[in-house]
Parts: structure tokens; sequence; C-alpha cells
């Protein structure tokens, strides 16, 4: 079988595209321009579908989220959308936590914040970011910016894995020194816990005392109760007996 030179271009032009690769630092450091340590770098991205997105938890320490938000509502979470639960990053973490997602529909922007609220609102001190957004018009990333620096509260509920135009396909890998607080602990739990990396750039200590392990499927951080668990497997294996004839 034989391919025609046009076919070929176009194959490899989907295999590049589908192996595209950004990565997008979540925080940075106090004497970071820009926005010292609560800002996205870069803060908008040009992403193809099939990009795969890497957002590095660089800012150290730190304790931040990527949840996927709206134009019109920059602090606060999109119906559906992605969000990677908060990351707690101490001095000398090493790798670095990391979240992929994949873009799925390059012509719809996609719009994010940090929802963390301590010691003040990471989103209305600017903290937000975009990718595949219009360079001119009304819903520009300065729109949406200035749009979050206005916004009175930040939102806290948890998104999930699959978003609006881009998705993740697992947890953040988060290595030995960081600490992640998925959907299972709570905003003020997951908040508290390790940066207290407001406008100012500090920081300090570390994740609070938990009995959960923080990952969102794990048995304690779903509120999974042992007793619980018994009684339905009791019941469904009393429901399996009834059906026998």
């Amino acid at each position: 079988m034989r391919f025609s030179p046009l076919a070929a271009t176009l194959t490899a032009a989907a295999v590049a595209s589908t192996n595209a690769q950004i990565t997008i630092n979540v925080g940075a450091e106090a004497s970071s321009p820009n926005g010292g340590v609560l800002q996205f770098n870069p803060s908008t991205s040009a992403a193809p579908n099939g990009t795969i997105v890497t957002f590095l938890f660089s800012g150290i320490p730190g304790n931040h989220s990527v949840t996927q938000s709206s134009f019109d509502a920059p602090c606060e979470p999109l119906a559906g959308g992605f969000d990677s639960g908060f990351i707690a990053i101490h001095a000398a973490t090493t790798p670095l936590p990391q979240w992929n997602v994949t873009i799925t529909n390059d012509g719809k922007p996609i719009w994010f914040y940090c929802k963390q609220v301590l010691p003040g609102p990471h989103c209305s001190a600017g903290m937000v970011g975009a990718i595949n957004v219009p360079t001119s018009g009304a819903n520009t990333f300065a729109a949406f910016q200035a749009n979050a620096k206005a916004a009175k509260s930040v939102g806290q509920a948890t998104g999930g894995l699959v978003g609006i135009g881009a998705s993740a396909s697992a947890e953040p890998l988060v290595p030995s020194g960081a600490v992640f607080y998925g959907p299972g602990a709570s905003a003020t739990a997951s908040a508290s816990g390790g940066a207290s990396g407001g406008a100012s750039g500090g920081a300090s200590g570390s994740a609070p005392a938990s009995s959960q392990t923080g990952k969102p499927n794990s048995a304690a951080a779903m509120g999974f109760n042992a007793n619980v668990g018994l009684l339905v497997a009791l019941i469904g294996a009393l429901a399996g007996g009834a059906m026998v004839p």
C-alpha cells in the first residue's frame, strides 16, 4: 500500500499535534515579576487539540489549585469543569508536583484560577490563567484578570478530572514533600494546609493534621465507613440470594 505525500504530511501533522506539550507553572517566588508568588506562568497559552498541558506546582512554598472557571465568573468553579484540588508544596520538595490535562476542544477558551483563600484570596489577587483565548475584543485575558481582581468571593466547590475543553485522566502526581488535598478534604482544611502565601508572598508551615490521606479515591477521603461497607455488602448478598430460582 502506498500513501500520497499529502496523506503522509497530514498524518505527521496529526501526530505532532497529538504529542504537543506545554508547561504552565503554578505559583512562583516573591521576587518573580508580573505578580510575585500568586501567578500562573505563562498566564496565557495557545494549545491545539491533543496538546498535553502540564501544570507544574513550582511555587515553593505554596498551596494552590488549578480550577476551571468562566470569563464572567473568574473566581467561581465552572459547572462540569476540571479541578486539581489543593496541593501544598514545602521547601526542598523534589521533584515538583504536576498535573496533566489534555486539550479536547481548542475552539473554546479555557479559563482557570487558584481557589486558595488563605491568608487572602489568591484569585482576587490576580492568580488566574487562560488557554486559547482571544487576543482582542471584549474577552481578553486582561479583561478576565480585571474581573477576577474585582471578585468579592472565591468559590470553593470541588470539580473533577473531566472539564470543558480539556480533561485529565488521573489525579495530580504528588511526590514526597508535598501534600495533596483532593475532593475528600474540606475547603477549610485544604486552604489552611501549608501555605499562607497570599498577596504578600509569604508562606508558612506544614499541612494540617488529618487522619485522611487527602486522596480523593482513598477510603478516608471519601468518608467511607467500614461498617457501612459491610452493611452494603450484606444487603447485596441477600438481594442476590433472593433472585436465585
